[in-house]
């Protein structure tokens, strides 16, 4: 895909998946996940250039513009939408499917220092939530959903809901006829159970108390009892 085209689809997406989106024109000038994939696109050219320091300089630059944090060697498909974008942040080794949404806050990071592949790799259509954290080299398959605030450590596969912390699969759906499959959740039933449970013991503790009724005894007070012996 050429450039025009690719950042015309950028545009595209927004409008799309941002009912607060009103015209291109806008998007252009007032969207900075729009603005922050656009100075990747130069800071990732010069980086696979092998020139020194300047993408890493552009990098800093769109960070100070934008508020989102997109490595020079990360690679990214077309079709990305970050909404909002403040705190963001996209490491190097990073790999990026094909009309993946981000939103606020989320982090595709790194677990070790070593020059390997340490971050993430985004399947398409993945949507990840706000302030969600990937971290490591887990590949999360397509069209999976990965709930806010979620702490992705492990791999997920395809058209799966990921939630929790650790992420946890909660649900998949079935890519030919829709329907999901709700898989148990350890920790959920846990709960339950312990739940369940505290309403047991709450139930035999009034019965308890109903039963065993405390005998308060009445002594007379000192007056009565010398007016008695009078």
């Amino acid at each position: 895909m050429g450039l025009l085209r690719s950042i015309r689809r950028d545009i595209d997406v927004v409008l799309q998946r941002d009912p607060a989106a009103v015209s291109a024109l806008e998007v252009v000038l007032a969207y900075p996940g729009f603005h922050a994939r656009q100075i990747h696109r130069l800071a990732h050219a010069l980086h696979r250039g092998n020139v020194p320091l300047i993408p890493r300089l552009i990098s800093h630059w769109g960070r100070f513009l934008t508020g989102i944090e997109i490595h020079p060697g990360a690679r990214i498909g077309e079709g990305l939408f970050i909404d909002h974008g403040m705190g963001v942040v996209i490491g190097e080794t990073s790999e990026i499917g094909d009309d993946v949404t981000l939103y606020q806050g989320v982090t595709l990071g790194g677990v070790n220092t070593r020059r390997i592949k340490r971050h993430p790799t985004l399947g398409d259509r993945v949507v990840v939530g706000a302030g969600a954290k990937i971290l490591g080299a887990v590949t999360i398959g397509a069209d999976v959903k990965v709930g806010a605030g979620s702490v992705v450590v492990s791999d997920a596969p395809s058209h799966s809901t990921v939630v929790g912390i650790p992420g946890r699969v909660v649900a998949v759906v079935n890519p030919t006829d829709g329907t999901t499959e709700k898989l148990p959740d350890p920790e959920d039933e846990m709960i339950h159970c312990l739940r369940r449970k505290v309403q047991e013991l709450e139930t035999r503790l009034v019965e308890l108390e109903a039963r065993v009724e405390p005998k308060t005894e009445i002594r007379p007070s000192n007056a009565e009892s010398r007016e008695s012996r009078g």
